[in-house]
């Protein structure tokens, strides 16, 4: 399947989730998180915040902040993708294709080693994923290649064989409820 046909499938199916089922599904994805080996050696977490029917990831980012972790979340200037971090995950705005991003610029995300909350519509088994077509999080990886990589999704969203493209970059954990 290619991705283009696979990205309308996973989206219909999103769109198709009662918010119920994404909280069930967000709530059993943040335990599994918060328990990772990869969570609990990180100093900071570089998150996402949701947009639409994505994992309702603010729980697991208060959490972080809580335990003392830093945490940054990203904001497109053009075409890259910078991590800014946040203190209160409620100083968002609308941004990039409606997405919640930070009001400020600054201060930027200066942790290489920081654990990359990886947003997608598709991921197999192996970690190779299918974004949303923006290309921002390899570019990003591509540019600062030591970060850990977990990815949060729902059940459907694993699928057996994803095409995969040389600039694509592999998820190192991909977790799902």
């Amino acid at each position: 399947m290619d991705k283009k046909t696979l990205r309308k499938q996973i989206c219909e199916q999103k769109r198709a989730m009662t918010p119920e089922e994404i909280e069930t599904a967000s709530a059993k994805l943040g335990e599994k998180f918060l328990s990772s080996e990869l969570y609990c050696q990180a100093r900071t977490v570089y998150g996402y915040l949701p947009y639409n029917q994505e994992v309702r990831t603010v729980p697991m980012l208060e959490q972080a902040l809580a335990d003392g972790k830093r945490v940054a979340v990203p904001k497109i200037y053009g075409d890259e993708m910078k991590f800014i971090y946040l203190t209160d995950l409620t100083q968002v705005e609308k941004g990039y294709s409606g997405i919640p991003e930070p009001i400020a610029d600054g201060p930027e995300g200066d942790d290489p080693e920081a654990l990359v909350l990886m947003p997608g519509l598709a991921f197999d088994r192996e970690g190779h994923r299918i974004g949303y077509g923006g290309g921002f999080y390899d570019k990003f990886l591509a540019a600062e290649p030591n970060h850990p990589t977990l990815a949060l999704c729902y059940e459907f969203q694993i699928v057996s064989q994803l095409p995969v493209e040389e600039f694509d970059i592999p998820v190192d954990v991909v977790l799902w409820a």
